[in-house]
């Protein structure tokens, strides 16, 4: 075999596949890299920006103690933005683990940590003192 046909199989055919066909691949490949990196960049800003100022709230039951069979008093503290409104659920549950009073507590104090003690009424003598959750309150 000679070198001239060794090289001649080193290259498809000049225009087996159209004129161009290399360009419109690698356009389109270009045009998919920079949508998905727009796409990637957009999703890791927009959850950076939630991170940094979303108004997230939390909280957590530091006591809680049964005050009589129809009442149970909580002491919550609640970690919030210093202007947001908080809203925090609580409950009670009985001996058999069923819940015996649950309330909604809305904390608007302007400080970014915030200790209340709750009294949640009961159906039956509470034995615990948890706590639900805790979001901002809906504005308007």
């Amino acid at each position: 075999m000679s070198a001239v046909q060794a090289g001649a199989h080193s290259s498809p055919p000049e225009g087996r596949y159209g004129p161009g066909a290399d360009a419109r691949a690698d356009r389109r490949l270009r045009i998919t890299a920079i949508v998905v990196g727009v796409l990637v960049a957009a999703g890791i800003g927009w959850y950076g920006y939630d991170s940094l100022t979303g108004d997230k709230v939390t909280g957590q039951v530091v006591a809680f103690e049964a005050v009589s069979a129809q009442s149970l008093q909580i002491h919550l503290e609640v970690h919030k933005g210093a202007g947001t409104v908080a809203v925090c659920t609580v409950r009670s549950v009985g001996a058999d683990h069923v819940e015996v009073g649950r309330k909604d507590v809305t904390l608007a104090q302007h400080g970014k940590q915030v200790d209340t003690v709750v009294t949640v009424r009961t159906t039956a003598r509470g034995e615990t003192g948890e706590l639900v959750g805790c979001s901002t309150a809906p504005r308007g």
